[in-house]
């Protein structure tokens, strides 16, 4: 097996990566909410909250996780009363989209240390409570990683940071492009209550997907 980055590895977790789920959907709505600095701190959290998965999938967690139907139950379901919770947040206009049209301050507000905090923990605590995250570095790590390999931790380790990486990058992308849409949507009121809505509504939506998620 060769020791090298494969085409095949970059290419299947750029599409993981991009494709749209809890943590592009904070990002994009913290973006929209806080302006661009936010939206960073949430593609930070994001990016950190794949740690414990990865950890996970490297001392073995994430397989007893996967063959025990209690484990995987129980961070699914604190994972779905968590996107449940944001829903609600969202709806109500608190969370990352708190601002609303007639105190949105051109140009954005700054992102001080306690609220770029609080962006940051709600954004790790995303992808903690994704129990599909460990499961994925279960099922997909390995296959490019030889075990006999006495390098094969470090390895392990490499093509971690690597999506790790890609995931930060592709997040912030979508997050200033969402920072950069910011004063378009806060300007009109009604565009703002449907964003709110919108985000409410998929955030119930991957509720509901990930409760139904096998193992």
């Amino acid at each position: 097996m060769s020791h090298g980055i494969s085409l095949d590895f970059l290419v299947i977790a750029l599409v993981v990566v991009v494709t749209p789920g809890t943590g592009v959907l904070f990002t994009i709505a913290t973006g929209l909410g806080r302006g661009a600095r936010a939206s960073i701190l949430a593609a930070t959290g994001c990016t950190l909250g794949i740690v414990p998965h990865m950890l996970a999938a490297i001392t073995g967690l994430a397989a007893l996780m996967h063959t025990s139907a209690l484990a995987f139950g129980l961070l699914k379901y604190a994972g779905v009363a968590y996107l449940l919770w944001m829903a609600w947040q969202s709806w109500r206009a608190r969370g990352a989209l708190s601002l609303s049209a007639a105190d949105a301050p051109p140009p954005p507000r700054p992102t001080g240390l306690h609220s770029g905090f609080r962006v940051m923990l709600a954004a790790i605590l995303v992808n903690i409570l994704n129990p599909k995250l460990s499961v994925f570095f279960l099922a997909f790590l390995p296959q490019f990683v030889d075990a006999a390999d006495p390098a094969a931790l470090p390895r392990m380790l490499s093509l971690s940071g690597v999506f790790m990486a890609m995931t930060f990058g592709v997040f912030v992308l979508y997050g200033l492009f969402a920072a950069a849409m910011r004063d378009h949507v806060l300007s009109r009121p009604r565009v703002m209550t449907w964003l709110r809505r919108s985000v409410a509504a998929a955030f119930v939506g991957l509720g509901v997907k990930l409760a139904l998620a096998e193992r």
